[in-house]
Parts: C-alpha cells; structure tokens; sequence
C-alpha cells in the first residue's frame, strides 16, 4: 500500500471513529432530558423512574384540591379512575386547572408524594395521551372512581 493511500484510510477511520463519538454524545444528551408519561396505575405498581424526572397523567380527583393560606403551594390528587397519587405543587396553575379536568405534571416522585415542577390542564379528554386514555377507559369500564381520601 503506498503512503497516500495509507493517509486516506487512516483519516477516513479517524472520521468515523469522531463521528461515532459524537453521535453518542448526543444519544447521552438527548436521553437525559427525556421524560416519560406514566399514569397513576405505572406509579402505585413501580414502574416509574427513581429520581428521574417524569410526567403524571389523569384526571384531578373532585375534592383533592387543598390551598395553603396566602400561598401558592396546593396539594391534589390525579387520578386514572384505578389508582390516585397525591401531588404537590408550588407555583401558578393554569387557568383551565379544576377538579375533574385531564392534567399532566412534570416532576419527581418523592416518599410516595409527586412533587411537581409544573402543571399542565387540558379543558376536555380529546386530545389526551394514549397511555392516560387507555388507563381511564380500563378504570371506566371497571366502574372504578378511586377519587377517595389521599
């Protein structure tokens, strides 16, 4: 193999070998910032992310909507008509939030209490994930109203 050769195959392997790194850089990167939807059913069984981030999908339970006084911090609990978790949450809700509407809040689950970081309402279940759809449809059809006290 004569030396100019050699140079093209050398720098083509260097180019692939950087261009491998760096496309796993970026799987690395794009991974960390994922975050799953799972519904109150995932979280009761354990199917949820330790101290990683996730988003919480359902329906508010009617009378789980407690404020502190003079204070921006409220508790709830959502809902999937199976299972309910309490969440926690410090911070402006959306206009559209109240009991009985479909949510999805981000955050971390901490001693069996979700502590989100942001709340999300939708004003009807049309546009809902399908994950939270097909969970609320098991649950309906169980006739199953789990919106009891947290």
């Amino acid at each position: 193999m004569n030396l100019t050769r050699r140079n093209r195959v050398v720098v083509v392997i260097m180019l692939l070998v950087v261009s491998a790194i760096a496309a796993l850089l970026v799987s690395l990167a794009l991974q960390e910032n994922l975050t799953y939807l799972f519904t109150p059913t995932d979280v009761k069984a354990g199917g949820t992310p330790g101290e990683s981030r996730f988003r919480l999908g359902g329906i508010v339970c009617e009378g789980s909507v407690h404020r502190k006084n003079q204070s921006l911090e409220l508790s709830f609990a959502v809902t999937d008509r199976l299972h309910q978790v309490p969440v926690h949450f410090s911070g402006v809700l959306p206009d559209m939030f109240k009991e009985g509407t479909s949510v999805i809040a981000t955050g971390k689950l901490q001693k069996n209490i979700f502590m989100a970081s942001e709340v999300l309402a939708k004003h009807d279940e049309t546009y809902m994930p399908r994950e939270v759809a097909a969970a609320m449809a098991k649950g309906k059809a169980m006739k199953t109203h789990n919106c009891g006290s947290f």
